[in-house]
């Protein structure tokens, strides 16, 4: 630490020792506005998580989150006396955040930082200690000031609703999210909120949870949540590959399916999933796995699926599947085959944590995706976007990628959004975003399928994503 950074924690820690009650007092007038503050961190924050809170204050974001191993960790005695009292199960060190060598969690599977940037000396040299801390699966969830609100916020200090710290400085959001991408961060998701800090009922609710996260009214919200994930300098070893392919009445493209499928791994399953086909899709598939003599390092295994649709279908195949990363592939073979090991290698590189193909880059074949689906298409591509906060610009191509851990916590926060989609796809992606994953899109090229028709009604199928939407709208960006 430099000098200049010493002399500002010494007068940091003076501050807090003389005016911890007065702190407390105003934080308690101030209650509302940290209700909803803890409301959107423990909107990114999965419940029963390992969490460590930097500057913890009175411990009442550390409750909200409802942590299975919890660690506030501030400065200020008297903040952290109730945070003791109130929260027994939680554990509280008193030390400043810039002391803190080693994390009080190994690993954590997330590390908050509310209102802590814009009271430190030196933010960069506490991000790379958190960056330390961190593995693969670490979230780091900031919450700091929009500089807009300074007039208003330099008026409730005079008015002794908040009180000024030691030192305050206000981070811009661009500096902070620049420091984090400097000390080895990549932001995943941001979320915007508070409007109307002040209770008055129906008022508050109608400006912080329905208005404030909306376009343009956003740039205007008191708080910004930015959530980010540590890249990894030591690359995954991603030695196997599971394939799932979901096939209904798809018996045509069973064996040129198997002959394109591209070695990606040391071992690869490459796993049929059958149901409901009024063909000899069955009848085919057992007959190509009986008859496979290809590379000796695939297995082509034949099962089919107890319920209906694709996304029973998906979720039979991943449960039985054994490989590090796991695949969606359509029978259809519209999207190449032999564009999958692009897939595998961003997940091994890190470049993310969930591949989506995207068909709506190259140009497609003239009749592969009919007029009305190309605009459904791009218009949940717009929604999902702006609901995941990551762009994702073709949520129903049937190539999604990620590792099975991932999918394994997924499946077990599949409650959080209930279990209606018809196709797997928004199951993946609402459970990524809530889990904090990267999701990035993989351009495809798509051809007209050959063989058979597709089992997409756009307007049935086309109402009930619609519903899920609204759905997750109301977990992921309406939480305020």
């Amino acid at each position: 630490m430099t000098t200049q950074g010493s002399e500002h924690l010494a007068r940091r820690v003076s501050w807090a020792a003389a005016n911890g009650s007065a702190v407390a007092t105003r934080r308690s007038r101030s209650r509302f506005f940290h209700k909803l503050v803890d409301r959107l961190v423990a909107s990114q924050v999965v419940t029963g998580s390992r969490v460590v809170d930097l500057g913890c204050a009175d411990g009442s974001t550390l409750r909200a989150v409802k942590p299975k191993v919890g660690v506030g960790v501030d400065l200020d005695s008297i903040a952290l006396e109730t945070a003791r009292a109130a929260s027994p199960d939680l554990s509280f060190l008193e030390i400043p955040i810039e002391e803190l060598q080693s994390s009080p969690i190994e690993s954590p599977d997330y590390v908050l930082m509310s209102m802590l940037l814009d009271e430190v000396y030196d933010i960069q040299p506490i991000l790379a200690t958190v960056h330390d801390w961190s593995g693969r699966q670490t979230r780091v969830v900031i919450v700091s000031y929009n500089r807009l609100w300074r007039p208003i916020i330099k008026m409730a200090e005079i008015a002794h609703l908040k009180t000024k710290a030691e030192g305050e400085n206000y981070i811009p959001w661009v500096e902070v999210e620049n420091m984090l991408a400097i000390e080895g961060f990549e932001v995943i998701k941001r979320l915007d909120g508070i409007l109307f800090p002040v209770h008055i009922p129906v008022v508050a609710t109608v400006f912080n949870r329905w208005l404030a996260p909306l376009p343009v009214l956003r740039w205007f919200s008191l708080t910004r949540v930015t959530v980010a994930r540590p890249l990894q300098e030591k690359k995954d070893e991603l030695n196997s590959v599971s394939v799932i392919v979901a096939a209904r009445n798809e018996s045509g493209h069973i064996h040129e399916l198997i002959e394109r499928v591209p070695i990606m791994a040391d071992r690869q399953e490459l796993i049929f999933v059958e149901g409901n086909s009024t063909d000899d899709t069955w009848e085919v598939i057992q007959q190509a796995v009986a008859d496979y003599s290809g590379d000796p390092r695939m297995t082509v295994i034949a099962m089919q699926q107890t319920g209906k649709g694709k996304g029973d279908a998906v979720r039979a195949g991943f449960d039985a599947a054994t490989g590090d990363i796991l695949m969606i592939l359509d029978a259809d073979i519209s999207v190449p085959p032999e564009e999958l090991p692009r897939f595998v290698e961003a997940l091994r590189e890190d470049t993310c944590e969930f591949a989506n193909g995207s068909r709506l880059v190259y140009p497609m074949d003239a009749k592969a995706m009919r007029f009305l689906n190309l605009l459904g298409n791009k218009f949940f591509g717009y929604l999902f976007s702006y609901l995941l906060s990551q762009p994702v610009r073709d949520t129903l191509c049937g190539t999604k990628v990620l590792r099975r851990e991932d999918y394994e916590r997924i499946a077990a926060n599949r409650e959080v959004f209930g279990d209606f989609d018809p196709f797997g796809d928004f199951d993946l992606l609402f459970g990524a975003s809530y889990l904090g994953l990267r999701i990035r899109d993989i351009p495809v090229h798509y051809k007209e399928r050959r063989y058979g028709e597709t089992n997409i009604s756009r307007f049935s199928h086309g109402a009930v994503l619609l519903r899920m939407s609204a759905f997750a709208a109301s977990k992921l960006k309406f939480v305020g």
